[in-house]
């Protein structure tokens, strides 16, 4: 099956990727260092720029940047996710025959869902979807206290308030980018 995929050169992108069978592998320490340092890896290697980011327990959702005349997010993803899995801590799930015959680890869903940011209030919807998704999967009260998000670099930014997001915001209720 070919997947279409947006084409957008040099745009903004949200995406969700999450674990193989939903295993709350991402918040062990050592899977934490390890998706950060895959991050780091591909940045040095392929430049983004990352808006936003909060990583749960089976899934993460994030907010890039390409460069200009750069739509390979495709490229990227393949290569955060294996240097992940080569290092990945944590694993309970059996992999299924498919996956044992392609010699993948049952660290990742095969696939990855990408939306292209069309304009400033879809990008604002989405780094709002990003930051309240702790809240919305009871993991805290409010954004601030949840440690693997974007959201306090953003308050430093001035993007947000502190106290912001204590309840749902407006502009996201409906959304499910799960």
């Amino acid at each position: 099956m070919k997947y279409r995929r947006s084409q957008q050169q040099g745009g903004s992108y949200f995406f969700t990727v999450v674990t193989y069978r939903r295993q709350t592998i991402l918040l062990l320490p050592e899977n934490i260092n390890r998706l950060r340092t895959a991050f780091k890896r591909e940045m040095e290697e392929y430049p983004l720029t990352i808006d936003a980011t909060v990583i749960l327990p089976d899934h993460l959702h994030t907010l890039w940047r390409l460069p200009e005349g750069d739509n390979d997010f495709s490229t990227r993803w393949s290569r955060i996710k294996r240097y992940f899995s080569s290092g990945c801590v944590g694993i309970v799930e059996q992999q299924s025959a498919s996956r044992q015959d392609k010699r993948e680890k049952p660290v990742w869903q095969r696939r990855f869902w990408e939306h292209a940011i069309r304009d400033e209030n879809d990008w604002q919807r989405h780094m709002d979807y990003i930051h309240y998704n702790p809240v919305r999967h009871g993991h805290a009260q409010a954004p601030g206290e949840w440690p693997h998000s974007s959201f306090k670099r953003c308050v430093q930014k001035g993007w947000y308030s502190p106290d912001w997001g204590t309840t749902e915001p407006e502009n996201i209720k409906g959304i499910n980018c799960e």
